[in-house]
């Protein structure tokens, strides 16, 4: 026969002796949890508690006294260690520190007090039955599961922001970098200076410790000052497009078929790089080239316009010309453009130029027998000093509008 108290020795009932006592067993898990995995996990999640360090040091000295590791259904989970053994076991902590902190495990609802007759703790047994009066660890035991998800959910937060710290980092020095360039592409504007600022302001920020809204705010705006500053640079350096080009490559158009024909013997071969003055040159010497790396002297929004096809096959914005680059990339091995042709164009048009040259091969694909041939001859031609890709833009606008 036994019965569980609900009054505390010595002490007034409130309203937290009248909720029930007894654990229900269906909120019982089933299987054995290691106590001190679950210590482990409880202090990963002990602001979700109201708990702090000092709480978990008694709470981690009264399972010390828990003869088993495993805490599992069925077991007797009451320990009855005297105050004078909790005491020494955490290294002679002054005893009304750790009534106070006792308390606030109890207010926690990680055990419960099983006060005897005499409010002293002990174990006795009748015949095969135990009785213990002491702090029962079942609400510790019952509360696993919730202890779990709460100490996951504060990994995932930290998680969370220790990427947005990395990306706000990130984006930080992007526009530091940018904020530079721009001053040199377009010297005087105020618009650097306000950036500049921005950037010292964030990397000063970040010296702290800053909450995941914090960082997302600072992300938000790091976003809006990189998009301007782009805007800004890749807009700076357009010219006037004239009629002439877009003649010029309408009558080049008519004579491709045969160009195409004569270019698809290329294919297997290793491109050799002619420079102006007639010698070969490999793609590493090529890349030395200051003037040959430039943004090209056409509006990236015309170029988008005249070749509708690579948002077929790419998903992303295009409105700086690293997308279109990065478009480029996505679409070339479907085209069946080997990397080593890519990077010989690249190395003799520039990134942008080669961008904007494959782009424009896209719209005539069904036409060009040899893809990797042709932009093999188009690299050629650059390093001539005889190709422009603002002609191939404009002619299949023209054709477009013609038909």
């Amino acid at each position: 026969m036994e019965y569980t108290p609900i009054s505390p020795f010595k002490r007034r009932i409130t309203h937290d002796h009248l909720r029930v006592i007894e654990t229900p067993e269906a909120s019982l898990p089933g299987k054995p949890i290691n106590k001190w995995e679950l210590l482990r996990e409880l202090s990963k999640a002990q602001a979700a508690f109201g708990i702090t360090e000092r709480d978990l040091t008694v709470l981690q000295g009264l399972l010390s006294f828990f003869p088993h590791d495993a805490l599992e259904h069925g077991a007797k989970m009451v320990v009855f260690p005297s105050n004078k053994a909790i005491c020494d076991r955490l290294n002679g902590m002054p005893c009304s520190t750790m009534r106070r902190y006792l308390a606030r495990l109890v207010d926690a609802g990680l055990f419960l007090r099983r006060d005897s007759p005499n409010g002293k703790r002990y174990s006795r047994k009748h015949g095969d039955e135990r009785i213990a009066f002491g702090f029962d660890l079942t609400p510790l035991y019952a509360r696993a599961e919730e202890i779990a998800r709460a100490a996951e959910a504060v990994r995932e937060t930290e998680e969370r922001v220790r990427r947005l710290r990395e990306i706000v980092s990130l984006m930080r020095r992007d526009l530091a970098a940018l904020v530079e360039f721009g001053e040199e592409m377009q010297p005087g504007l105020g618009l650097w200076d306000r950036m500049r600022d921005a950037a010292a302001l964030t990397a000063r920020a970040l010296r702290r410790k800053l909450s995941p809204d914090e960082l997302e705010q600072y992300r938000c705006e790091l976003e809006a000052l990189l998009d301007e500053a782009r805007t800004t640079i890749d807009g700076h350096e357009t010219e006037e497009l004239v009629t002439s080009d877009a003649q010029d490559e309408r009558h080049h158009q008519n004579t491709n078929k045969e160009s195409i024909d004569s270019e698809s013997h290329l294919g297997k071969a290793k491109p050799v790089l002619v420079a102006r003055d007639g010698k070969p040159r490999n793609a590493e010497e090529c890349a030395v080239e200051p003037d040959t790396r430039r943004i090209p002297k056409i509006p990236l929004q015309l170029v988008v316009s005249g070749c509708p096809s690579l948002k077929t096959f790419y998903q992303g914005e295009i409105r700086h010309w690293h997308q279109l680059f990065d478009a480029a990339c996505h679409v070339r091995p479907a085209m069946g453009i080997g990397i080593d042709v890519w990077e010989d164009a690249q190395c003799a048009m520039g990134p942008e130029q080669a961008s904007i040259a494959l782009a424009a091969m896209l719209e005539r694909f069904t036409e060009i027998r040899s893809p990797g041939g042709y932009l093999r001859a188009l690299a050629k031609k650059a390093l001539a000093g005889e190709f422009s890709s603002t002609p191939m833009v404009m002619a299949l606008i023209g054709r477009r509008n013609a038909a």
